[in-house]
Order: C-alpha cells, then sequence, then structure tokens
C-alpha cells in the first residue's frame, strides 16, 4: 500500500509546520524530537531557526546522543559544549540521553543482521518521537535520512559502534557495507517499534552535500536545495528524497551526489527497512504551495 508523501519546494520553518499538520498526527507528549546537533567546524548543517515553529508546536524536548568517534560530540561534555554553541539550549530544552549510563536495551524481534540495540537510557521519559532529518550525503551509509535518524541517531555511542560493528563494537571500520546497512535498519525498526504509531517525520533536502553533518570537514553543497517532505512512514520519505535526487536530471551536481549514494550501496538501507515491514518504498507525492 502507498504511503502519502507531502513535499514542497519551499523550505522555510513556516512550511516545516505546514508539513507538519498536513501528516493529521498530534503527537503526545513528552514528545522527544530528534535531530542533528552538528559537528564543529561543519557548515551545512540546519540549526534552530528553521525548527523553532514546529518544535514549539509540539511542545517537544531537542533530544541527541554522544558519537563513538573522535570529535566535538564524543563525550557528554563536549557535546554540551557543542549543543550551546550551536544554540540549542538557548531555544529549546534539550535531552542527551546517553549523557549518563547505563544505556538501554531495544529487542530487535526480526533483525537480520542484529537482534538488540543500545540508546540512551532517558528515551523511557517520551511517548512521542518527532524526527526531523537533513537529508545530504554519508561518508559510509551513502546517504543520511530519517532512517539514519531512527538508528545511528537514537543509538547510544556504544550503541553506534554496535550497529557499525554489526554486532561486533571492535570492528567499528571493517565491517562488510551491506551489513552495516542492514544493521542501521534492524536498529530503527526497535525504535518504531518501541513508540508505535506516535513517530512522525521530516526530511529537508538542503545544503546537499555528499558528507554527513558529522563531518567537521565537509565539502560544499554540489546541488541546488530540493524542497522538504513529511510522512508517517520512514521507508517511503527516505525513497521520496532518493528518487527526488535520481530526478533533478538537470543539476550539475547530480552526478556527484549519486556516486556516493551509489558506491556505498546507500539504497539498500531503505531495501532492508522495507524487509522488515517498517514501512512501504511505493508512496504517493502530494505537492502542497
Amino acid at each position: 500500500m502507498a504511503s502519502k508523501v507531502y513535499f514542497s519546494k519551499t523550505i522555510t520553518a513556516e512550511k516545516v509546520l505546514t508539513l507538519y499538520e498536513k501528516l493529521g498526527r498530534d503527537l503526545s507528549g513528552p514528545v522527544a524530537v530528534k535531530l542533528h546537533s552538528g559537528e564543529s567546524g561543519n557548515q551545512n548543517f540546519l540549526g534552530p531557526d528553521l525548527w523553532r515553529a514546529v518544535i514549539d508546536k509540539v511542545g517537544g524536548v531537542v533530544v541527541e546522543c554522544n558519537t563513538a568517534y573522535e570529535g566535538s560530540r564524543n563525550t557528554t561534555a563536549a557535546h554540551w559544549k557543542t549543543i550551546h554553541d550551536h544554540g540549542w539550549d538557548q531555544h529549546f530544552s534539550v535531552d542527551l540521553l546517553d549523557g549518563e549510563g547505563p544505556d538501554l536495551e531495544l529487542p530487535i524481534r526480526q533483525g537480520k543482521r542484529i537482534h538488540k540495540n543500545f540508546v540512551g537510557k532517558n528515551l523511557t521519559r517520551y511517548k512521542s518521537m518527532l524526527v526531523l532529518s537533513h537529508f545530504k550525503g554519508h561518508p559510509m551509509g551513502g546517504y543520511g535520512g530519517a532512517l539514519k535518524q531512527l538508528s545511528i541517531g537514537v543509538a547510544s555511542s556504544h550503541g553506534k559502534a554496535y550497529i557499525h560493528g554489526a554486532g561486533d563494537e571492535n570492528n567499528f571500520w571493517g565491517t562488510e557495507q551491506n551489513a552495516f546497512l542492514e544493521s542501521m535498519a534492524d536498529a530503527a525498526s526497535s525504535v518504531t517499534d518501541y513508540f508505535g504509531d506516535n513517530v512522525a517525520y521530516i526530511n529537508v533536502m538542503k545544503n546537499l552535500s555528499v558528507d554527513c553533518d558529522c563531518c567537521a570537514v565537509a565539502e560544499d553543497p554540489c546541488m541546488a536545495d530540493i524542497g522538504m517532505l513529511a510522512s508517517l512512514d520512514p521507508v517511503a520519505i527516505d525513497q521520496a528524497c532518493v528518487d527526488l535526487v535520481y530526478a533533478a536530471k538537470e543539476d550539475p551536481g547530480q552526478k556527484h551526489f549519486l556516486e556516493r549514494l551509489e558506491s556505498r550501496n546507500g539504497s539498500h538501507t531503505i531495501e532492508a527497512a522495507a524487509a522488515l515491514g517498517m514501512g512501504s518504498r511505493e508512496y504517493e507525492l502530494v505537492e502542497i504551495d
């Protein structure tokens, strides 16, 4: 069955709110708002201004988790400094889910590669989740969108290493590529199982670099901005974003972006998530003014 994905070419805070309201799902509180706080030095991440209207609408708490590699977000102290430097705690309540241990272990019912997921224990504070994703490329995953936010994004520092290693946190960088991508899908399914129907997704196709917001040194965007999408289906919204990149045939940066996506087999994460029953790759794109 095709899922509805709402799309607007306009990228503004007001349009983010319009897209959310089109979904017709009032998330019950407390609401965790998962977004990317941005690595220090990264020039492409989406800051507080774009998200303010929708976060205020749901009365949400911005949530993040520590990273599993060197940088400005790999310890609780460093991450809180980055959150402050980027203005998040000046506009919103913020919760670093794994700021203090122990982790919460979520079961993965039908995992292909992993059967448990490690997330910050503070996830239990929330009844709903609004997933706000900056769609762009990624050095390891090929692309980053809603499914990456649900998996690597919600995972604790230990959980990130566990996903990257497809169950072996000591093999962070050496995992076979499809095993890593399938582990991301597995982990994402544990988060959607946890929240049930109390999740909504918004993807913003702006600052389309081949690199992620986790890169301190990232390439500048290679493609023109495309727009924003909203859905209740994480598989459909990511598939729609990928399809919009393929449709941008006149964009001179498309080839470079697609090389990153295809060389990492990035669409396989979407395929794996669909196989787990997380959503549908078939969708109806509903454009709004």
